[in-house]
């Protein structure tokens, strides 16, 4: 990824249409954004330069007062980073739910043909990753309670995003 998820997170509100910081903040909020990435009110207009010097999003300058809020808008590099970004966080098995979450929140950045082959890619590594863990499991038998529930938890949770993908890439959940 060449983005941080803060980054993204403000790439992909900006990806709707320009905003101020206050703007960004408001949807970071109403969203319930916080609940799976570390941003910051103070660190939106932080990101916001840094993307800014980055030549993925630019600010409008022509404001009608020097107290008027600057608006920032993304580019069109900054829509190809982000867009190449979620492509990644949607496919990849391998990243933590948060990051996944990122990539589930800014798909209208991808036309719907790629998000669902992304997560057709998804499916693939998840099933290869509830093999792995089961084949792990397996060789270990007869396993202590503890290293069973942690075998167990890990299944359960793998088999509830399979089975979620599964439904929304609408194939069979076997």
């Amino acid at each position: 990824m060449e983005l941080t998820l803060g980054e993204l997170v403000v790439l992909g509100t900006l990806a709707e249409r320009p905003r101020h910081g206050y703007d960004i903040e408001q949807v970071v909020e109403q969203r319930g954004v916080r609940r799976w990435t570390d941003i910051g009110f103070s660190s939106i207009y932080y990101l916001l330069d840094k993307l800014t010097a980055r030549g993925l999003a630019e600010a409008d300058d022509d404001r009608p007062s020097p107290k008027a809020r600057r608006v920032v808008r993304i580019t069109d590099r900054g829509r190809r980073t982000a867009a190449a970004d979620v492509r990644e966080l949607l496919a990849d098995a391998g990243v933590p739910a948060r990051s996944f979450l990122a990539g589930l929140a800014h798909a209208g950045l991808l036309p719907a043909h790629e998000v669902d082959a992304a997560l057709r890619a998804r499916l693939v590594g998840l099933d290869a990753r509830i093999d792995a863990v089961v084949a792990a499991r397996t060789a270990q038998e007869p396993l202590p309670t503890e290293a069973h529930d942690v075998f167990s938890f890990s299944l359960s949770q793998l088999r509830a995003e399979r089975s979620w993908l599964a439904e929304r890439v609408q194939v069979s959940d076997d």
